[in-house]
């Protein structure tokens, strides 16, 4: 593999790896419905608002959500709304995984 490649790679790795928590991935399906203020978000998930926003850094450094300021307010919303198609994908592998472990128990 060339250095190109790789980087390329880990580049891909980098967004997969922001988005490898239960949570983020809460978020990030909420955030498809539209935006989110973080204060709405802690609510949501039940955490503490500096976890939270941990959170949101990983997802927001690696280009999948945008914050916009208002007043003390601060609102989350997908960057790149094709994201979404990496569920459907999981969900894909997850009902194939399930028809798999329901013909062995037959």
């Amino acid at each position: 593999m060339n250095s190109k490649t790789k980087a390329k790679y880990e580049a891909r790795a980098r967004i997969i790896k922001a988005m490898s928590h239960p949570t983020r991935l809460f978020m990030v399906d909420e955030l498809s419905r539209g935006e989110r203020c973080v204060c709405k978000l802690t609510e949501m998930v039940g955490d503490d608002i500096s976890t939270i926003s941990k959170h949101l850094s990983v997802l927001k450094t690696a280009g999948i959500v945008a914050d916009e300021r208002r007043g003390t307010r601060v609102f989350y919303s997908l960057r790149v709304p094709c994201v979404l198609a990496f569920f459907s994908c999981v969900e894909s592998v997850l009902k194939a995984n399930a028809r798999e472990l329901a013909a062995l128990a037959r």
